[in-house]
């Protein structure tokens, strides 16, 4: 579901104005990442509890918000990644594995399969996305066979109560999440660009867009006008800010804070060369995980 928002109605005598804005996906995936940050259940358990940062694109820009800190290459901090016009896998180690964190310092060493085993109901896990659909279901593409971060969080986090907050962009806008999750699986597939996998639906989560970033943030509505681009600004979204004028120069002065982000940095180290050789095969290609 969407993280819930509130944003009041003019009051009478308040002007409203409006303005446009264009954001490239690093530049969603900043003002992401620092509406994450932001959200009350992140702040309480910075203080008082623990967070997991799953890995991920997405998270490695909620990484460096949180702690301070630069995460290079952004793509190395992902396992999964659709890139060069395939779906593949990163083989090299993240580049950042400050990813648990307690009380707000860092966990060294941790383990976040051994560390989530403590959460409770004040605890935060913090885990991107690869589709949103408008009724704010959450699906993550899935090629390993235990079902990869989502597979191993999921059972803990939902009956112990503890947050699963998503930041996705709308970028990654489908139809429909569950109609993606009946036509797709990794024995599904006989031909494949890339790993074969399942898009698998998460509930119960919170998802952050960058409707909910420039509520949280600045207190303004965004609608959602357009989409794509092309010149560096494929996968762009173009908004309007609506509502008080303070608000909305506030929120425009976020968005330019965010404008110019340079774009995703990439690993060298890949499970794929390329799909051609393989032939194209789904079985072939889901091989080179070597089981996992």
């Amino acid at each position: 579901m969407f993280y819930p928002v509130e944003v009041p109605e003019l009051r009478p005598g308040e002007k409203k104005i409006c303005a446009l804005v264009v954001l490239n996906p690093p530049e969603s995936r900043r003002l992401l990442a620092k509406a994450t940050v932001a959200l009350p259940e992140v702040q309480n358990a910075m203080k008082n509890g623990m967070i997991i940062i799953g890995r991920g694109i997405t998270n490695a820009y909620v990484t460096e918000e949180l702690l301070k800190t630069t995460v290079e290459p952004k793509a190395g901090q992902t396992v999964g990644l659709i890139a060069n016009g395939f779906a593949n896998g990163h083989s090299g180690p993240p580049p950042c594995t400050w990813h648990v964190i307690y009380k707000g310092k860092v966990v060294e060493g941790a383990d976040s399969n051994v560390e989530i085993l403590k959460f409770g109901p004040d605890d935060v896990f913090i885990k991107g996305g690869n589709a949103i659909d408008p009724q704010g279901n959450a699906g993550i593409w899935a090629s390993g066979m235990k079902g990869g971060t989502i597979g191993m969080c999921w059972p803990i986090v939902t009956p112990r109560g503890a947050h699963l907050i998503q930041p996705i962009g709308m970028e990654k806008l489908v139809p429909s999440v569950h109609e993606a999750t009946e036509h797709s699986g990794i024995y599904h597939f006989k031909y494949s660009m890339g790993l074969p996998g399942r898009l698998v639906p998460v509930t119960l989560s919170k998802v952050v867009t960058e409707i909910q970033a420039f509520a949280l943030l600045a207190g303004v509505r965004a609608y959602h006008l357009a989409s794509g681009g092309v010149g560096g600004s494929e996968g762009a979204i173009v908004l309007t800010l609506e509502g008080e004028e303070k608000k909305v120069e506030k929120a425009f002065e976020l968005a330019k804070s965010v404008k110019g982000e340079p774009p995703v940095t990439m690993p060298t180290q890949f499970k794929l060369t390329k799909p051609a050789d393989y032939q194209y095969d789904a079985m072939k290609q889901h091989a080179t995980l070597g089981g996992l």
